[in-house]
């Protein structure tokens, strides 16, 4: 009877260390949740990323929703703007906005924090007489204007020309789309 009871023994060395193996792992996966949770906590609470009033250098892709490539100032000059300043369309402030230097990723931006809807009524139907006489405009490219009135320049694409009139376009090009951008925090500049 003394061989039943060793073995009885050895299983119940057995299952005290399985016991241990399991409860290292549980402590392994714990650590390792804590590991995530600190970087995530870092990365998206953490005070040294991108805030209001601050200039970030970014580089970015832009594509539509089909995948065509809009835009990409990758490996060129990189795009400065103060956050908060509106000088870039309002879904690129908000997706910089907690970024940190070398942090990269993907947003998507809707319309109406892209370049807005697009509107009918930046169609426009000009009288050839109220143009420069030596302006010579082809349907389907782009041209600025300068506005006589007040000097403002609107980027216009030519949608039709006729021997009396041009029918031109003031909405952005993107107007009406949403936008896709892939972008990448090069630097918050010191102040």
């Amino acid at each position: 009877g003394n061989i039943m009871k060793k073995s009885e023994k050895d299983k119940g060395k057995e299952r005290v260390q399985a016991q241990k193996k399991q409860v290292q792992m549980i402590l392994i996966g714990a650590v390792a949740a804590l590991v995530v949770i600190t970087i995530f906590g870092y990365l998206f609470f953490n005070p040294s990323g991108a805030k209001a009033g601050q200039t970030v250098a970014v580089y970015y892709t832009g594509t539509l929703d089909d995948g065509t490539e809009f835009d990409s100032n990758v490996n060129a000059t990189p795009l400065i703007f103060t956050i908060g300043k509106g000088k870039v369309i309002p879904g690129m402030e908000e997706a910089v906005t907690g970024m940190v230097p070398n942090q990269t990723k993907t947003v998507r931006i809707p319309v109406d924090k892209a370049y807005g809807p697009y509107r009918n009524e930046l169609v426009h139907v000009v009288n050839k007489s109220t143009l420069p006489p030596d302006l010579v405009l082809q349907a389907g490219e782009r041209y600025s204007i300068r506005r006589s009135a007040d000097g403002a320049v609107a980027l216009v694409k030519i949608l039709n020309v006729t021997p009396s009139t041009v029918t031109w376009d003031e909405n952005h090009e993107l107007a009406g789309k949403d936008l896709t951008f892939t972008i990448t925090l090069a630097e918050i500049q010191k102040s």
